[in-house]
């Protein structure tokens, strides 16, 4: 616990004081906790104390150094000011509640939500999250409780913004994106070089993790969750041996997809805890130090830019050249996966009198404008949306609570990578450009789904497999979440009290008991459930 004149606040971490990892600091400037992974120039090995010491001379800049996927608090005698930070791209999340009078804060949605008196469910949270998979911008589930923006800083009273992840492309004259996409990697990787115990690497057939086990040599254990004949897990067994790394590989039982109190705290009520793929399996990883490849592709790889289409026999096929002129709401509707049908299907099983199409569409087009100060370009843009809004962060938040976790991604030298390179030459091109430049054998096991150098070549070999008899298709990375729905019997160990919705795509359904579970685990009253009812008994009116 640290108690400052402002506020107080506590942290558990088993790792707190391991370099790299979080930090606590209380002296005559004031106190200061860094939580989660955190670098400082120069020798200090206290990032808590350095920042604080840096904040008293240099003040919000102070920030601008201070490297990693964290949270800060600061409470400075000198100044006066008093606040937590994100880290440029708000790899941790920050809860917050002013109902008990005084501005609560933490990491555990449900621990701060326990704080609000009457809480009541905001219904544009609850339907983003039921149709989108996760809640947009700075809402929650329910209306009093919020989160601290992109790039931003909470203070008694305030929520201001920082300038730290701001879209300024450079000219190739001034910034070449190999050369210096190869030479920061290296920088970030050998950052990490050093994280304490027994280190491991989730590991898949792709190539944003194989790079970190090219360059990591304390790494002796990698693992993957398929079945031993599956694509992926061959791929991946190919990579670790390649590296002299031990594979392990977890089969998809019902571990995989039930959403028990190990993943559902850790979707925190706004994100899908099915992206924690290896929760199930927490305790058979036997490692201190965990590394992963979160988000490579999307700050190396343009994942969220618009890509130029061309029909190959009805279907659209990326070209991997960008759309001049995307339309955002269509081009974030092909990203984030949204399923028309589906979404017609669960809103006639709920309480919701909306549009589903309507309402999604307006959402994302409300995102997007929020997000626009930050890019000059819409493709830009994008990507800014998709950052703020990543539904995939689950799987590092509950990797955090478990082992000192690595976030490659978040390097701030990275991360003005992509705030650099313009959209065009943040491809796979030029991330595997400058993978080669580091390890020319990076890529001696190709994924089996891109055997080409081509996007373009290697969808349209995905697309012809698909449609032609006796040519076996590409799989895909991940467990069949159907099948497993269906032979786990989850709809009645589920979902038993709510047949009218068993119909539904396997995902919308965990959706639905990752809401209620998270739900359930602080209000125990039940007062925050009454959407789950079958319209026809609903109340007219929900949110009163």
């Amino acid at each position: 616990m640290l108690a400052g004149p402002t506020l107080t606040v506590g942290i558990r971490d088993s790792d707190l004081g391991a370099p790299g990892w979080s930090a606590a600091y209380t002296g005559d400037e004031g106190c200061c906790l860094v939580w989660g992974e955190a670098y400082v120039p120069g020798d200090e090995s206290n990032a808590a104390r350095w920042l604080l010491e840096r904040y008293a001379v240099a003040g919000r800049e102070a920030l601008t150094a201070l490297n990693g996927s964290y949270l800060a608090v600061v409470d400075a005698d000198s100044s006066g000011d008093a606040f937590v930070a994100t880290d440029p791209v708000r790899s941790r999340e920050c809860f917050y509640t002013d109902d008990p009078g005084t501005r609560v804060f933490g990491t555990d949605a449900a621990a701060i939500g326990r704080t609000i008196s009457e809480p009541t469910l905001s219904r544009d949270g609850v339907l983003e999250f039921l149709h989108l998979g996760v809640i947009l911008g700075e809402k929650t589930a329910v209306t009093e409780l919020r989160r601290l923006p992109i790039d931003s800083r909470l203070t008694p009273a305030s929520v201001e913004s920082f300038d730290r992840f701001v879209y300024d492309p450079q000219t190739p004259a001034a910034f070449d994106p190999v050369d210096e996409l190869a030479e920061r990697l290296e920088g970030a990787l050998r950052r990490r070089s050093a994280l304490p115990g027994r280190a491991g690497v989730l590991l898949s057939a792709g190539y944003d993790s194989r790079i970190i086990l090219s360059r990591i040599d304390a790494i002796d254990r990698s693992y993957t969750v398929g079945s031993l004949e599956a694509q992926e897990v061959r791929g991946a067994r190919s990579v670790a041996a390649q590296y002299g790394t031990s594979h392990t590989a977890f089969p998809p039982d019902e571990r995989y997809l039930r959403p028990d109190e190990s993943k559902v705290r850790y979707s925190q009520g706004i994100k899908e805890s099915l992206h924690i793929h290896h929760a199930g399996y927490t305790d058979e990883l036997e490692v201190d130090t965990m590394y992963h490849g979160l988000l490579c592709d999307t700050f190396f790889r343009g994942h969220f830019t618009a890509s130029e289409t061309v029909d190959v026999l009805d279907k659209r096929v990326p070209t991997g050249r960008l759309d001049p002129d995307p339309d955002p709401v269509e081009a974030l509707l092909e990203t984030v996966g949204y399923s028309r049908d589906a979404s017609r299907a669960l809103a006639e099983r709920t309480s919701f009198d909306i549009d589903p199409d309507t309402f999604v569409r307006d959402a994302l087009a409300d995102e997007f404008a929020a997000r626009r100060d930050r890019a000059g370009t819409v493709q830009n843009a994008l990507s800014c949306c998709g950052i703020a809004n990543q539904p995939s962060m689950p799987f590092h938040t509950h990797l955090s609570d478990h082992f000192v976790t690595s976030f490659l991604a978040a390097d701030r030298d990275l991360i003005d990578w992509h705030l650099l390179t313009p959209p065009a030459d943040r491809t796979t091109d030029t991330f595997l450009r400058a993978c080669t430049r580091i390890d020319d054998d990076i890529l001696r096991h190709r994924p089996p789904d891109r055997p080409h150098d081509s996007t373009l070549l290697n969808e349209v070999e995905g697309f012809v497999r698909r449609k032609t008899p006796f040519l076996s298709s590409f799989e895909p990375p991940w467990p069949d979440r159907e099948a497993l729905f269906e032979r786990y019997d989850f709809d009645r160990r589920l979902l038993g009290d709510l047949e009218h919705v068993h119909r539904l795509p396997a995902r919308y359904k965990l959706r639905l008991t990752d809401l209620r579970g998270w739900l359930e685990c602080w209000d125990s009253q039940a007062r925050l459930r009454p959407w789950l009812r079958p319209p026809e008994r609903a109340a007219a009116n929900t949110f009163g």
